[in-house]
């Protein structure tokens, strides 16, 4: 399969928009999957922490491989930290309680390795290679990898980061409102594993936000449609997770979600909501980029866009009797 051109194919700077995209996984280790992606794309791995390598120097940039697990290695907020003092006592216990804190991480990788996936961060790929790196999961599959469907029990995504083609308030509110129309009916498309559905990574928008956000008379700035998603989304817990954009876009905001260290600021989407499909041959990041696409799409058709907007209130706020995915299966199959 092929990736579908976006309606503006490249970033501010005129290049080719990139994706990142994250996969997790049972079956396979962290070490196990750094070989992998150096048989496919080159590189050498480093290891970092006991659970935890990079392969750099491969094709796109430096991968990451991981236990998807925060208590599964060092804090840098402990590793990074200086002795309280210039003695020797002081540095002797620093010493310690610094080789304390990483052996007892060790031990909880060691402990959860069975329990918890692991996950692959690539680098950025540009868009029209995006089909280049569904080989890494053609070989994660060959190696026994299992994805969300391989047992009740994995609760695993596949998220992409597409690159922002305009960073302007006008084009980030476009998509957000082209997302929350097609919300349902990229669930429904995409059939989300129920385990998933279950747990709390990637839950939908509240519909008095998106009643909010669709509302024609809505017009914010940037800390205004920031401090309104903040408000009502205090989570990176979104099927599209828009913490890092924000965190990218206004690096002085004052609230303390920005601030996270789970919060990685960059100027892309962070769509959280595909599932790990690794026992369907022919799935990958591609399948999931062109679905994502129909949000580009609508995004990119402002009168088409106003009027869907318009017909979700509409809906939502008189229309009780139908059934608004019946409406979208109509628009889809257009």
């Amino acid at each position: 399969m092929e990736p579908q051109a976006p309606p503006c194919a490249t970033n501010p700077e005129g290049l080719p928009r990139r994706i990142g995209v994250e996969i997790e996984f049972a079956g396979v280790a962290p070490a196990q999957a750094a070989e992998v992606v150096i048989e496919r794309f080159g590189g050498r791995a480093r290891p970092v922490s006991p659970h935890r390598l990079k392969v750099e120097g491969a094709r796109w940039g430096d991968f990451t491989i991981e236990l998807d697990a925060k208590y599964a290695h060092p804090d840098a907020r402990v590793t990074d930290r200086a002795p309280k003092g210039n003695g020797e006592w002081e540095r002797l216990r620093h010493e310690l309680r610094l080789d304390l804190h990483c052996r007892t991480r060790e031990l909880i990788g060691d402990v959860v390795a069975g329990l918890v996936p692991t996950e692959v961060v690539c680098p950025p790929v540009p868009w029209p290679e995006l089909g280049e790196l569904d080989a890494l999961f053609e070989g994660l599959r060959d190696h026994g990898a299992k994805g969300t469907d391989a047992s009740l029990l994995y609760g695993f995504g596949l998220h992409l980061n597409p690159e922002l083609a305009d960073p302007s308030v006008t084009s980030l509110l476009a998509h957000l409102r082209a997302y929350l129309l097609l919300a349902e009916w990229l669930r429904q498309d995409i059939d989300i594993d129920i385990t998933r559905e279950v747990l709390p990574h990637a839950n939908p928008f509240p519909k008095e936000y998106a009643l909010k956000v669709l509302d024609p008379d809505y017009s914010p700035d940037l800390t205004t449609l920031i401090d309104d998603y903040l408000v009502d989304n205090p989570t990176r817990n979104r099927e599209l997770d828009l913490f890092p954009l924000f965190a990218h876009l206004c690096p002085e905001h004052p609230s303390p979600l920005l601030a996270d260290d789970l919060v990685k600021p960059r100027p892309t989407f962070h769509y959280r909501l595909p599932n790990a499909q690794l026992s369907r041959p022919g799935w990958g990041s591609v399948v999931e980029w062109n679905r994502w696409l129909e949000v580009e799409r609508l995004a990119a058709d402002p009168p088409l866009l106003a009027e869907r907007a318009a017909a979700y209130v509409a809906h939502h706020r008189q229309s009780p009797m139908t059934r608004w995915l019946d409406k979208l299966r109509g628009w889809m199959d257009e």
